[in-house]
This record gives structure tokens, sequence and C-alpha cells, in this order.
């Protein structure tokens, strides 16, 4: 099974591809690691941190850099139980609305967000589907 971290060039020149002047949602399927694998050189290297906990300052950071675009989480509801498909094929579903994909473009170019943020989500993410709806 291919697992899928960040997105591919393709997919990601369709994103920027699109209308970038209406709202959108982004339906986010992420499945963590046990324990989170930082790189040695990250100050959070060896902590034992786990994916869940890593996760968890990833999405305090990224909440925190798109909250003046007028970014937010909208649906964020408790994983009760999968119905069709595997148990544990992912443990956190959330769906995130931005005004517009230009909120979304510049969080992912913001260089503090590469910087401080996204190691986070990269050391915790085993796998993941980000999915863009319009309206």
């Amino acid at each position: 099974m291919t697992a899928y971290i960040d997105p591919s060039r393709e997919n990601f020149q369709v994103f920027k591809d699109l209308p970038r002047d209406q709202p959108i949602q982004m339906l986010n399927l992420i499945k963590l690691r046990a324990m989170a694998e930082y790189p040695e050189d990250h100050p959070s290297h060896g902590k034992g941190l786990t994916g869940a906990e890593a996760y968890a300052i990833y999405k305090a950071g990224f909440q925190e850099m798109v909250a003046d675009s007028g970014a937010a989480m909208i649906w964020h509801p408790p994983l009760e139980c999968v119905v069709t498909g595997p148990a544990d094929e992912w443990d956190e579903v959330f769906v995130m609305g931005y005004p517009n994909s230009g909120a979304f473009l510049a969080m992912v170019k913001n260089e503090d967000y590469a910087r401080d943020v996204l190691p986070h989500r990269t050391a915790a993410v085993a796998d993941s589907r980000l999915i863009r709806f319009g309206g």
C-alpha cells in the first residue's frame, strides 16, 4: 500500500489551477504513526512523542497560523467506529474551511509554517488524504 504524506506535484498543480476566489473546504483523513519520527536535528527528536502528541502540536500551530485568514476547523467530530472499510484506517478526520484557496496557499508558502509547524505533521503522519471541495 502506498502512503501519502504530501501532495504530488501534479495534484498540487490541479489545486492551484482551480478558482482561488471562492470558499473551499478541505477534508483531512489522517493515519498517525505510533511514535513520531523526527529528524535527528529537530529539537523534538528523541523525546519519545507519540504520533498523536506530535499531531496535536501540529494542529495547534497550524490553526494559530491560519486564524487571521478566516480559516477554521469547521467539522471535527469524535471518530466512533468504521461501518464500511478497515476499522483502523484513519485516526483523525476533520474538515478545514478556508475563505478561499489563496489562504491555504499563503499558509503552505509561509516560512514560519515550513520551519516551525510542518515538521510536527511530517513526524506524526503515516498516511493521509487531503481532498478539496468547493462551495
